[in-house]
């Protein structure tokens, strides 16, 4: 567990964090999101004491992290950032290995994990290990940058708006890569992006911000069944648009939708936000639609990948 007592941050007579609290459970996909300048990367940055509080404390796993050495404290934090940062003069396999290398890990114990992190995210190990990352397009630097992110198995995860600067089919792509690598190595990852979507795809729990304040910690649904004020609303207002923003002949033809009833007895409605069933899809294989007439169709991971791809590379906004 992380927490935050009472911490706040100060440059001179600017207040970038107001005095607040705030508690990430074990595992949890954690996302902060706000505009510019509401103090998510400050509060991120304070996790792996690039940053220091100016009052306050914060813990993991009920330690003060100014207690810990900072060297250890660092080893147990993977960091993924925008500009992803690979070592240019590193191989993919050299820069994958880092950390593994720094915590004493034998060499076949690198390569092995390497390559097996390389399948993971659908790169050969054979075409890209001893590639340079000059070589590489943004989305396959992007995907580098996470894996040696996540090669030690850390317990943290910390990723500052990673995907913000790549087209749309690699953002979209990576966004589920790394809902599906939350699940699997069950580390805590907190996030932060400015984009209300991808916060409400990819949060266990949002945590909103503004001017340095902390406006409402809550999970995707109850944000948007009840925001705390006009601020929230205001913020996810647009959001993705569903199923009815289709004609339902238009989702057959398109291969969206098929008729029957998904055996993970999930369910969701015409109504339901495109990003709310693409969360879904992270947990289950199949999803339910229900229309108002009671007509069931079945929608699968696989066919709304498909077809937000398919919006994307024919310029179809997949916001209001």
């Amino acid at each position: 567990m992380i927490e935050f007592q009472h911490v706040s941050k100060e440059y001179g007579d600017q207040k970038v964090l107001a005095e607040y609290d705030l508690s990430i459970q074990d595992g949890e996909f954690f996302v902060l999101v706000g505009p510019s300048g509401s103090g998510k990367t400050t509060t991120l940055k304070m996790i792996n004491r690039l940053i220091e509080p100016t009052d306050g404390d914060i813990y993991f796993d009920h330690k003060r992290i100014i207690d810990y050495d900072l060297k250890e404290l660092r080893l147990r934090i993977g960091y993924v950032l925008q500009q992803i940062a690979l070592f240019p003069n590193m191989t993919v396999a050299e820069n994958i290995e880092l950390i593994p290398e720094m915590k004493g890990w034998k060499k076949e114990e690198r390569t092995e994990r390497t390559k097996e992190l390389l399948m993971k995210v659908g790169l050969s190990p054979e075409e890209y290990m001893n590639r340079k990352p000059a070589e590489l397009s943004g989305g396959e630097q992007q995907r580098i940058g996470i894996l040696r992110a996540i090669a030690a198995k850390p317990d943290i995860i910390l990723m500052d708006e990673p995907f913000s600067a790549l087209d749309p089919i690699s953002k979209g792509q990576l966004q589920m890569l790394i809902k599906e690598l939350h699940k699997e190595l069950a580390s805590t990852i907190i996030f932060v992006t400015h984009d209300m979507n991808e916060a409400l795809l990819l949060g266990d729990r949002i945590c909103i911000m503004k001017d340095g304040a902390i406006v409402q910690v809550d999970t995707p649904e109850q944000i948007r069944k009840a925001p705390k004020n006009d601020f929230v609303a205001q913020f996810f207002k647009h959001d993705t648009p569903s199923l009815a923003d289709y004609q339902v002949a238009e989702l057959h033809r398109r291969g969206l939708l098929e008729p029957g009833v998904s055996e993970s007895g999930t369910e969701v409605t015409l109504d339901t936000p495109l990003s709310e069933v693409v969360h879904l899809l992270t947990e289950e294989a199949a999803v339910t639609v229900i229309s108002q007439e009671n007509d069931y169709w079945i929608v699968t991971s696989q066919t709304i990948v498909r077809f937000l791809k398919e919006q994307m590379e024919a310029g179809e906004p997949l916001n209001d």
